[in-house]
């Protein structure tokens, strides 16, 4: 007997918090840009916000909304729902202030695979949303493939939440929209404090979160550049004896919010350093394909790596 082939169907996920833009860019794919292209689709939606869903003109383009509580987000519901519409793909405004877990935590129905995760964040209320909902904010940043900052003026800080944000998910595309829903170009390349021209980049203690930050978003650029730094050791159980992450402590959006960054390390000497001792690492930047931010980002193949003294200041920042 033949296995039954099981059908890839494309789940796309929008997340964000009231009014932050997730209804408006559904309209505007679903309806102005044709994204269902005549095929069955689900929307299921989440919380209802200001802006609402012409549910009788999307059932005639064949898309199906339904509206979500709480405790209808279960297997046997999602089941339900696949049996009645046999969608061919599925597209679900999430509700911001639920977990994450909540839904990626249960079983979905066969064939479900979620393509694209989009956060959505006013840039008027994210300050407000970051010092009072800090644990949820964080988790709808650091889930998204692509993050987009609306109503943007010349007041937004765009260069210090950009950076931010690719501390805690380097592999996250970020836009800025202006209030005419327009994206704002950013022609501002970002100012090194080191020489890219000489022949080795020795890096200032304090350099590390820009150096960190410009070759996450321009890895060809460094690809054969030699380089020196101070770093602390972080040695992940999942690593080879010849591999380990030279990093340090940023702070991210806050001051609660610290994450450790830094970039595999091959070094054949690597089994015998320990986590939180301090390096300093002379290598060589290459790149790689890495599995977790599906794409490819720097590594250093070391060939000299020495302890020495911790850094005057252990956190770095991005400006």
């Amino acid at each position: 007997m033949m296995r039954e082939e099981i059908k890839e169907i494309p789940v796309y996920m929008f997340l964000g918090f009231l009014e932050s833009g997730k209804t408006t860019f559904a309209n505007e794919t679903l309806i102005d840009r044709g994204f269902t292209e005549g095929e069955p689709a689900l929307l299921l939606v989440c919380e209802e916000g200001v802006e609402e869903y012409d549910v009788e003109y999307l059932k005639s383009k064949n898309i199906f909304v339904e509206y979500l509580e709480e405790e209808d987000v279960n297997t046997d519901h999602l089941l339900d729902l696949q049996d009645k519409y046999k969608p061919t793909r599925v597209l679900i405004e999430y509700n911001g202030t639920w977990k994450m877990d909540k839904l990626f935590g249960i079983r979905v129905p066969k064939g479900w695979t979620v393509v694209q995760v989009i956060t959505f964040v006013d840039a008027t209320t994210f300050d407000v949303y970051m010092a009072n909902m800090k644990s949820i904010m964080m988790e709808n940043l650091a889930t998204a493939d692509m993050i987009i900052f609306n109503r943007c003026d010349e007041n937004t800080r765009k260069a210090e939440y950009r950076r931010s944000i690719k501390a805690v998910n380097r592999r996250a595309q970020v836009i800025f929209e202006n209030k005419d829903g327009l994206a704002e170009v950013d022609d501002e390349e970002l100012e090194l404090p080191y020489d890219m021209d000489k022949p080795v980049i020795e890096l200032e203690e304090e350099d590390f979160g820009i150096w960190y930050i410009d070759s996450c978003d321009n890895p060809d650029k460094y690809v054969g550049k030699k380089i020196v730094f101070k770093a602390m050791v972080h040695r992940p159980s999942a690593y080879g004896p010849k591999e380990f992450v030279p990093g340090r402590f940023a702070m991210t959006c806050c001051a609660d919010d610290i994450a450790f960054i830094g970039f595999k390390c091959y070094y054949q000497g690597a089994n015998h350093l320990k986590d939180r001792q301090w390096v300093m690492v002379t290598g060589t930047i290459d790149k790689e394909y890495y599995p977790e931010f599906e794409g490819e980002g720097p590594v250093i193949k070391a060939t000299k790596v020495e302890l020495c003294e911790p850094a005057a200041e252990e956190l770095v920042y991005f400006n």
